[in-house]
């Protein structure tokens, strides 16, 4: 058995990804990396082997039970436990990509992107969180979205001609929702399960869209690249023990005005 806690992070192949891992690091955890796009994976994993932070990486779709459990034999065979698991994966649409209106968006549109956002979650906190229940100790750490308490403001996307998707809000809620009920669940085994609500990170995002949100925020800026390290590891150490059920909202303050 690993002498290191051991940490799953769906969505391992995405841009919040990296946050995850530097968190992960800071606890010196034994990390693995779960993504449907291998070739994603093959790349943040190459890019941190730069930093000198190893990962573990292995494709699962999270939407397929069938996958979750090998998953979970894997874990089992290599690892012998799970300490951590972060559910981060969704599917986000990003301006001047392709946008799909409210009144265009397809059933198939709206199944997919629940199977990722909600059903991936379902499926791996079940699953993965068995594994903690039996231990008697582990955490999960759920990523919603300061969306998961607001509306989005559709003009700040206006200039672009781009909708934020009903999905997305849709998922982020339900997130939340999730986490109070897994968190009531598992109490009585020592799974302790949050969520943070991150604001959007500055990424090359259009100078208008910028603009606009700035106004939006209090502190007046987005997020950086890595501002939502020290909360993650906070969650998912025993310096947060006392905690469980909570959704920290990290916004900037947008959400209070």
């Amino acid at each position: 058995m690993s002498k290191k806690k051991v940490a799953i992070i769906t969505g391992g192949g995405g841009f919040f990804a990296y946050q995850h891992v530097l968190a992960m690091h800071k606890i010196n955890a034994e990390i693995l990396l779960i993504d449907i796009d291998k070739k994603k994976l093959i790349e943040i994993k190459t890019n941190l082997n730069k930093l000198n932070i190893l990962v573990n990486i292995l494709k699962v779709d999270i939407t397929r039970e069938i996958e979750i459990l090998k998953l979970k034999k894997f874990i089992i065979k290599k690892f012998k436990k799970i300490d951590i698991l972060i559910n981060n994966a969704s599917i986000d649409h990003i301006p001047n990509k392709k946008n799909i209106k409210f009144k265009d968006l397809t059933l198939k549109s709206w199944n997919k992107e629940i199977g990722v956002g909600l059903t991936g979650t379902f499926l791996c906190s079940k699953i993965l969180g068995e594994l903690m229940s039996i231990q008697k100790n582990g955490v999960i750490l759920n990523i919603s979205s300061d969306l998961s308490i607001i509306a989005p403001d559709q003009r700040i996307y206006s200039h672009l001609k781009f909708e934020k998707p009903i999905t997305y809000s849709a998922i982020k809620h339900g997130i939340v929702g999730i986490t109070k009920y897994l968190a009531a669940y598992w109490a009585k085994d020592n799974v302790r399960v949050n969520c943070i609500s991150p604001g959007g990170i500055e990424n090359n995002q259009n100078k208008l869209f910028i603009k606009k949100i700035k106004k939006l925020i209090p502190l007046g800026r987005m997020a950086k690249n890595d501002e939502y390290v020290g909360a993650i590891k906070f969650l998912c150490s025993d310096d947060s023990s006392y905690i469980t059920g909570q959704n920290l909202i990290m916004d900037g303050g947008r959400s209070i005005i």
